[in-house]
């Protein structure tokens, strides 16, 4: 049977496609770049935010659309995991549901649909579910860069999220597992990997090791010496130790680069968050104490339940002053079964939109002012495709300094002959909002 697996939503639904791919490959199924050509299509869906469940459910309507006579639709991911055969019900094409913590069942009920069984039959329903899947997958390598899902699941209980609902538990993989897949990854041609988690900074908690994502990160530069680049995403703020960061500092191999959801800078508004309530200032000043270099991403929410005008003027200055290098901005949606959703002070739409458009203007003139820092200066980048213009002239290679995670953050636009997934150096000569302009050095 011939599949096409179409992934929505964050780095770890990337990974667990690319698992449904070698599971599904191994069981004699062969994939497909077009959908229209699959005789059965996975949509990995994200179910997160509202956006995303909606963005998702299209998705769905229109790979029912699309896909050859007789061909099967699977919805995988969060959002199955969420509505389980409830999304069946709202999109009657769907012949199939498998969720996020049961995906390497997809051969069986791949078998169970090819088998010729009706739609009611066929289904798998999620409440099988129960279990997280964590275990190692062979790798995919693409431009020279890959993920690596280190845990799964979270703990954190910030009254916002219905993760913890949708994910279960957090469960950390085995360190030799993930150094497996690391050194699988570099074997390939990878110059980068990037390791995700829900909260990577809880790595080895579930086992009582306060301090395993220090001795991961040590492993992986021991045991696999070959690997460029090494990035951490998602960082949980209070579990961000002066050790941790010491080992950041001290190997060459990771990179400057930080991402630390902080969700909001006021302490009122975090103490409703049941996030960290610290001096979020003091943070990024040791961070950057640490590593000077540092590029820090975050994101925050706002409109969120009794968020007042002072509190978000705070989330602007907040901005402005830390100075942070890439900053997203979600305005707050209500997910049923959380706390936060049945909380007093739900803002209007419109006032939501307007404290999002209001802090993406501050943080666009910050990331420009942190982008000029870089002119003058000659950085490594990794090639990932050619074609666009630099103001219209030449067109440029594209890739990525150790600044940027792929498909979040800024690019580096550089005139000059290089190969996709090589490593080369460029000279910084112009920045933009978010990108940055070179000129190729050396290979």
């Amino acid at each position: 049977m011939k599949f096409h697996i179409l992934t929505l939503g964050c780095p770890k639904n990337e990974v667990d496609s690319e698992g449904m791919e070698v599971l599904l490959t191994e069981a004699g199924h062969s994939p497909v770049a077009e959908l229209s050509e699959a005789d059965l299509v996975i949509v990995n869906t994200c179910g997160f935010i509202d956006a995303a469940r909606e963005e998702s459910l299209h998705a769905l309507r229109s790979a029912s659309r699309r896909r050859k006579r007789g061909a099967l639709l699977v919805a995988a991911g969060c959002l199955a995991q969420r509505e389980g055969e409830g999304l069946a019900r709202l999109l009657p094409g769907v012949d199939g549901v498998i969720g996020c913590r049961n995906w390497t069942d997809i051969p069986r009920l791949a078998g169970m649909l090819s088998g010729g069984r009706s739609t009611g039959d066929s289904k798998l329903s999620v409440l099988l579910g129960v279990r997280l899947e964590l275990g190692a997958v062979r790798r995919k390598l693409r431009k020279g860069s890959g993920y690596v899902k280190i845990s799964d699941g979270c703990d954190a209980g910030c009254a916002f999220c219905a993760i913890p609902s949708i994910k279960g538990p957090h469960r950390s993989k085995p360190p030799e597992q993930v150094v497996g897949e690391v050194r699988q990854l570099v074997e390939g041609g990878a110059l980068e990997v990037i390791l995700v988690g829900q909260d990577t900074t809880a790595y080895g908690l579930d086992w009582g090791e306060a301090d395993g994502l220090e001795r991961l990160l040590r492993r992986i530069g021991d045991e696999v010496p070959g690997l460029r680049w090494l990035r951490v995403l998602y960082l949980y703020p209070q579990r961000i130790t002066p050790g941790l960061l010491s080992v950041m500092a001290e190997m060459p191999q990771v990179c400057r680069y930080l991402d630390v959801p902080l969700q909001h800078t006021h302490p009122d508004v975090l103490r409703r968050m049941r996030r960290p309530h610290g001096e979020v200032g003091e943070l990024i000043a040791s961070i950057r104490q640490a590593m000077p270099e540092v590029a820090i991403r975050t994101t925050f929410i706002v409109g969120y339940p009794g968020e007042t005008e002072e509190e978000h003027r705070h989330l602007l200055r907040s901005i402005e002053e830390m100075e942070l290098d890439h900053v997203g901005v979600f305005t707050y949606s209500p997910q049923p079964g959380t706390p936060a959703a049945s909380m007093p002070g739900q803002a209007p739409e419109r006032v939501k939109r307007r404290r999002r458009r209001e802090a993406m203007e501050v943080a666009q003139r910050v990331s420009l002012k942190r982008n000029r820092t870089m002119v003058g200066r000659e950085v490594e980048v990794l090639v990932e495709g050619a074609g666009r213009a630099v103001g219209g002239g030449r067109a440029a290679m594209v890739g990525r300094c150790y600044r940027d995670a792929p498909e979040v953050d800024g690019l580096v636009l550089f005139t000059g002959d290089a190969e996709v997934g090589e490593m080369v150096r460029v000279r910084i000569t112009a920045a933009l909002e978010y990108d940055l302009v070179g000129e190729l050095v050396s290979r």
